[in-house]
């Protein structure tokens, strides 16, 4: 069996060099894998069931190396990487999350074939709310001027509890988030985790050998922009951070639709971060995906940046927020009041990753997810859908600071795959009415997507860049390992 190593340099290189097409291509492929992974059915490989439990390790140095493995059923996976997270020494096993239960610790352990048949219980409360919500939260037109104005945000709920980590099956403080995500401290350079993902055959041969420091964002980034491809109007693109992860979703988010695509904001702690991805961005070897957008580099050091802020996120048609921030990037209000309501946008947020982590201030969730039975509303105005997107409902009820700080319940998260699901479902004459205002929403409305990460999203694309690196010579193969 050849296997394939592809160095940092080598990865870089490759994805580089990749085509709109062979990005397509490659979202695709993600995009079936997470439509299976949310079908709760054990006759697909990508399913939830078949996602084993991550593992970390804390050093006594405060180096946290977590063990993610996934499996496609056809392909299996394992990665690992480290991070200082400054955590407490000691191994730490998630312990799962059960959704059902009032309670804020695991009493015991349920079998395997229970905790799936839980997950696809709550899997389907989950998307059957969301068709409820979404078939009923569209009616307004698009608007092509932007208005500045204000108003004051809704009162702020209580926090939900933390779920505790566990060692040996005793509840202990591990100092990680609940699943284990193993990344460096707010402020941190670059968020990108070092290590490496190894990549098994159906006969578990070794195939493929990657540095995950580039993939990572990579893959996160090919997610995010999956819903970008289905907007009917991208003009103008926010992106909060400066590192790979914003890099990424910028470079995805303008070979997608950079032809449309008019205006980019950077907007980082640090001006100089964000000056100096825009130097890249605007070197000659990129000139081919940049085409003629206008970009900005915005720093909070600003003296008028409440103002540059509040005119840039009105204007915005997507939203990336790709900081590991423990506040909120900007006050729900922007978005919540009469004058942000005017229009839909795209609001992605991939950076925090532990409960007390928030990129998106909790109000804009609650705003989101609270449906009026009030027949009133404002002209022109865009009605909530009712849910917030995620990739892994199980993850994301339990690690995203955004989903707990808000006090998000189950049924109103839908995970991606589960929009993928519903969406392919109302093609056609069978769509009817409900259809037509799936795709309304997904084409115009309002829609919040939060990311955790899973494992399965680097084993399937992972998979996918090994194959396009051995037809494209890219990488060191070894013919017999």
């Amino acid at each position: 069996m050849p296997l394939t190593i592809l160095s940092q340099t080598q990865l870089r290189s490759l994805l580089l060099s990749l085509t709109r097409d062979q990005i397509i291509d490659l979202q695709q492929n993600l995009a079936n894998a997470l439509r299976d992974y949310s079908t709760g059915s054990q006759e697909k490989g990508c399913a939830a069931a078949y996602q084993p439990q991550r593992t970390a390790i804390t050093r006594q140095n405060g180096c946290t190396t977590l063990f993610m493995p996934a499996s496609t059923g056809h392909t299996l996976g394992m990665k690992m990487i480290s991070l200082q997270d400054n955590g407490q020494a000691g191994c730490s096993v998630d312990p799962g999350l059960d959704l059902l239960s009032t309670s804020t610790t695991r009493t015991g352990s349920s079998s395997a074939s229970s905790r799936v048949n839980q997950r696809k219980s709550m899997s389907s409360m989950s998307s059957d709310a969301s068709e409820r919500s979404i078939s009923s939260s569209h009616d307004g037109a698009e608007t092509e001027t932007e208005v500045e104005g204000e108003t004051s945000s809704s009162p702020s709920s209580s926090r939900k509890s933390l779920f505790p980590g566990c060692v040996n099956q005793q509840p202990i403080d591990t100092g990680l988030s609940n699943t284990l995500g193993a990344w460096p401290a707010a402020g941190t350079r670059d968020t990108s985790p070092q290590g490496s993902v190894t990549l098994l055959d159906e006969t578990s041969l070794p195939f493929g050998l990657i540095n995950a420091h580039e993939l990572t964002p990579f893959r996160t980034a090919l997610t995010s922009t999956m819903m970008l491809n289905k907007r009917r109007r991208i003009r103008t693109v926010v992106v909060f951070g400066a590192g790979k992860q914003a890099y990424w979703h910028i470079r995805l988010a303008l070979t997608l639709r950079g032809t449309e695509i008019k205006r980019v904001y950077i907007i980082n702690r640090s001006f100089e971060r964000a000056a100096h991805l825009l130097r890249d961005i605007y070197s000659p070897e990129n000139n081919s995906w940049r085409s003629d957008v206008k970009f900005s580099a915005v720093s909070t050091d600003f003296n008028d940046y409440p103002r540059i802020l509040h005119d840039a996120l009105l204007k915005a048609d997507a939203i990336f927020c790709c900081t590991p921030s423990i506040d909120p990037l900007f006050p729900a209000h922007i978005l919540t009041s009469r004058d942000g309501r005017q229009k839909g946008r795209l609001i992605t947020a991939i950076g925090s990753y532990k409960p007390h982590m928030t990129e998106l201030p909790p109000d804009l969730l609650r705003d989101e997810v609270h449906i009026s039975t009030s027949h009133r509303h404002f002209h022109k105005h865009i009605k909530r859908s009712g849910v917030v997107v995620v990739d892994s409902l199980d993850a994301a009820l339990k690690e995203a600071g955004e989903i707990v700080q808000a006090g998000i319940k189950p049924h109103q998260v839908v995970e991606l795959g589960e929009l993928l699901i519903v969406k392919e479902a109302s093609r056609g004459e069978a769509g009817g009415d409900d259809g037509k205002s799936l795709r309304d929403w997904v084409e115009r409305g309002n829609v919040i997507y939060k990311s955790v990460g899973m494992g399965l999203m680097d084993l399937v694309t992972g998979g996918d860049l090994v194959r396009l690196a051995r037809e494209m010579g890219v990488g060191t193969t070894l013919e017999e390992f």
